[in-house]
């Protein structure tokens, strides 16, 4: 075996990936999707319209819903994501109402919902 030829070097040595591929990467495994963080963020501002004590109460709520979601729900089911989403908007367009004083948080069981 004589030496490496310049060929046989840039193929024994691999290649860091690119910023663009350990972003998309990166963003995949990490980041919840722009829907998701639009519907987070409508929470805590509609929940800026209520009083100091609702206000508390609901964000703590939202919170811990999608925090036990962002654990719980396989990134791959996208039926369960969609319906999560469907279901949240409408929970923000009811909170939204002026008349609506707080925010209910009910458990599903998502272990149900999960892809074998």
């Amino acid at each position: 075996f004589g030496p490496a030829t310049g060929r046989e070097k840039l193929l024994a040595v691999p290649r860091p990936p690119t910023f663009r591929a350990v972003g998309a990467v990166f963003r995949r495994r990490i980041y919840p999707s722009p829907q998701v963080l639009s519907l987070y963020r409508g929470f805590l501002r509609a929940a800026r319209s209520k009083s100091t004590e609702d206000r508390r109460r609901i964000e703590s709520i939202v919170v811990a819903e999608f925090r036990r979601n962002a654990k719980e729900v396989d990134r791959k089911n996208f039926l369960y994501i969609e319906y999560l989403l469907r279901r949240g908007k409408k929970q923000l367009d009811q909170l939204r109402n002026p008349d609506t004083t707080g925010l209910s948080s009910f458990g599903l069981d998502s272990s149900r919902n999960r892809e074998p």
